[in-house]
């Protein structure tokens, strides 16, 4: 859906690293190094950006029916 603008588990403030990490891993990057890189270290907040499936574009639509 829309990314998390926290982790799930700790609270850490993640959603200003979305773009930069999904940039960076549809150019090549192994998603590995560049959490590393982003500086995201602890195991929950590295699996809330490699688990997030961006779904939004899907839902949309059925939000915009009128009744």
């Amino acid at each position: 859906m829309i990314v998390p603008i926290r982790c799930w588990t700790c609270g850490r403030p993640l959603g200003h690293l979305w773009e930069p990490f999904r940039n960076r891993v549809l150019a090549g990057e192994d998603p590995g190094k560049v959490l590393d890189d982003l500086h995201v270290t602890r195991y929950c907040c590295r699996r809330t950006l490699l688990a997030h499936v961006e779904l939004i574009n899907q839902v949309l639509p059925y939000g915009l029916i009128e009744k």
